[in-house]
């Protein structure tokens, strides 16, 4: 169910010390304002300085005032977050982002070993993500959407926001009197993020009020249904091997074959076969029954090829 904000935060029992990402914006600077009175001289902010657009060093300003006011340390790291050839501006930006805060987050000393990180995303961003996962045809792990909390790096990860809306950050923080940034790009409709908040936002609101609370629920059976075929491509690769054999994939449904590859392809070599992709892989493993047939499909950055009894994945 969503909550206030107030709940949130009363709800909200991260390991101390702690760090907040500060972006500037509405949702990282209410977070920060809540955590930093709750937690007085346990609280870290960290910002990322994008490097992308011209506002960007508004954001950083707003920032340093905010944290000099409300007595909290700051970390700034300014970083080149362009994509790659063939990466999205927002994939690239993300992982950048996650890398630095993690960076600054094991390397900083002022306030002893930083336990845990909080980001700000909301309800109104969950509800976001479940949408751009099902443009896409993503799968159960995709419309697991955004957890609440997990562990990288040896540090626990926060959403504590993660069932209040946009509208309720934003009541809170003028409650406080307390101003934010907002970034230019999000009126952006270029971007799908940014077309999904504009137009299909409020037409689920004004259609299904409680939209939020609903789609929580679908992610949350969806990130269920993902724990599980985890658990069960786990069992079936202990069976199959690694790499893979043919053979004992043979003797596996066919969905437990997609499901088991995909994991593979995924845990030990960092990429995910498309849709058409892994439907022509599988036809191949069930007609591989002669000692020379050729198996050779493009995956990610390289193909999936046979090796006498077994699968490989080669990088060319």
């Amino acid at each position: 169910m969503t909550q206030s904000m107030d709940a949130a935060l009363r709800a909200f029992a991260p390991a101390l010390p702690m760090a907040v990402a500060l972006s500037g914006g509405a949702d990282s600077t209410a977070l920060l304002l809540g955590c930093a009175r709750r937690w007085p001289g346990q609280v870290l902010a960290i910002h990322v300085h994008h490097g992308l657009q011209a506002a960007a060093d508004g954001f950083e300003q707003h920032c340093v005032a905010l944290c000099s006011k409300l007595g909290v340390p700051l970390r700034v790291l300014r970083l080149d977050a362009r994509p790659a050839p063939g990466q999205s501006p927002e994939d690239a930006a993300r992982q950048a982002r996650y890398q630095a805060l993690t960076a600054v987050a094991l390397e900083d000393h002022a306030l002893g070993a930083i336990q845990s990180i909080a980001i700000a995303q909301h309800a109104d961003d969950q509800a976001e993500t479940l949408l751009l996962a099902l443009s896409r045809g993503a799968g159960v792990a995709g419309l697991a959407a955004m957890p609440a909390h997990w562990t990288r790096a040896g540090l626990v990860w926060h959403r504590p926001l993660l069932q209040v809306s946009s509208a309720d950050v934003r009541d809170w923080l003028k409650a406080q009197g307390q101003a934010w940034v907002e970034d230019p790009t999000n009126s952006d409709e270029r971007f799908t993020r940014n077309r999904i908040r504009a137009q299909l936002l409020p037409a689920l609101h004004a259609a299904f009020p409680s939209f939020r609370d609903t789609f929580a629920r679908s992610a949350a059976n969806a990130a269920q249904a993902a724990e599980l075929l985890h658990e069960m491509a786990q069992q079936d690769l202990s069976l199959v091997g690694v790499p893979p054999g043919i053979k004992a994939l043979q003797r596996l449904t066919r969905a437990r074959q997609a499901n088991v590859v995909r994991h593979w392809l995924r845990h030990a070599h960092q990429t995910t076969p498309g849709a058409a992709q892994l439907g022509e892989l599988l036809d191949q493993i069930q007609a591989c029954t002669t000692r020379g047939h050729h198996i050779r499909i493009k995956v990610g950055s390289g193909f999936v090829v046979r090796s006498g009894l077994t699968l490989e994945w080669l990088r060319p």
